[in-house]
């Protein structure tokens, strides 16, 4: 008989093994896997609408809302994840819009198809920005995240190729006007479900698990073989491919763009506010707290108008959600065991 049965280890971990895989299937039958199947069924079939009537509104809403859907969930992977809140994402936004929308404007080739390769040239350049931002954490990183929008922002402001400050103006797609949406309602649908897709794949990995060791303890994590700084340079590259490709192909659907579009710091405290109000580091989070913002914001353009009144009710709303849900909607659910079965993708 060896010593490893003799000093009961083997039935330890035989035990283990055996309480690993029933919570590995409590979680398959409590997790709402054809919930989000259904829900992307419903929005490829939405523009169908458009034979009743005029829904074009409908189809803005629920393409701006996949538009934040593809930013926060590539954001979590890096902020939600790894635990590096960062503000300055909406450079690759950026990069990523105008890299599509300058061959676009040249050689007429759609955004929609050159939106992988601009997320591609995102990650590159997010992992050489990550391989000296990421030596710094905490205030420090988020700081010089900031750094990095300003400092893009005046470059594309007297980059003269670009448009300088002006921008560029970009050709719309000669469909009617009933469809010219569509191009782009799906693109971004699409890629939202990519994203979320990617997400659910990259938290259940060895990866991820890496990431979540580190955003609890980098030292600890580094102590147990995690080669933290790969992972975390990784995870920005990551993120910054999901940004960039929402951003290719936004300047195309706004037909222009424009430095104070895209580098402006509300776009990535948006990305920053949907993973905390839906839930940082949760699957699900992104989705819910980009449905919440659109909803909140549109509401109160609607009945208060788009001022300072309006971004001050939405505000206030957030920060009483958050005062419920400290955790996020989903995180705080999850945490006391009340999550709803169709929020449950993790």
């Amino acid at each position: 008989m060896s010593l490893t049965t003799l000093d009961g280890t083997s039935d330890v971990l035989d035990a283990r093994k055996t309480y690993n895989a029933a919570l590995a299937k409590r979680a398959d039958r409590t997790r709402a896997t054809w919930f989000p199947l259904l829900l992307l069924a419903l929005l490829l079939a939405f523009p169908a609408m458009q034979f009743l009537g005029n829904y074009n509104y409908a189809i803005h809403l629920i393409l701006f809302t996949a538009s934040y859907v593809v930013m926060a969930s590539g954001w979590n992977i890096l902020g939600g994840f790894a635990g590096y809140i960062s503000l300055g994402h909406n450079v690759f936004f950026a990069i990523g819009g105008y890299f599509a929308g300058m061959i676009f404007a040249r050689l007429g080739i759609s955004t929609i198809i050159l939106a992988p390769f601009a997320g591609l040239l995102c990650a590159v350049v997010g992992y050489g920005i990550g391989q000296i931002t990421l030596k710094v954490r905490g205030p420090s990183f988020i700081i010089s995240s900031l750094a990095l929008v300003m400092i893009v922002r005046i470059l594309f402001d007297h980059w003269e190729f670009v448009g300088g400050s002006g921008g560029l103006a970009l050709p719309a797609n000669d469909l009617p006007v009933r469809w010219a949406k569509l191009p782009y309602y799906y693109a971004f649908v699409v890629m939202a479900a990519f994203a979320v897709w990617a997400s659910y794949k990259i938290k259940h990995s060895k990866f991820g698990l890496g990431l979540r060791a580190l955003s609890k303890d980098e030292i600890k994590a580094e102590s147990a073989g995690i080669d933290t700084r790969r992972y975390k340079t990784l995870a920005f590259a990551i993120s910054a491919f999901f940004v960039g490709m929402a951003g290719a192909v936004w300047g195309e659907y706004l037909t222009y763009i424009r430095p104070n579009i895209f580098l402006i710091i509300l776009v990535s405290v948006n990305m920053v506010l949907i993973c905390i109000l839906g839930g940082k580091g949760t699957v699900a989070g992104p989705v819910v707290g980009a449905i919440l913002i659109v909803t909140f914001n549109e509401f109160f353009v609607a009945t208060l108008g788009a001022s300072e009144i309006n971004i001050l009710a939405t505000g206030l709303v957030m920060a009483s959600v958050l005062i419920f849900f400290p955790l996020g909607i989903v995180g705080t659910l999850a945490k006391s065991g009340r999550l709803p079965r169709i929020l449950n993708w993790d």
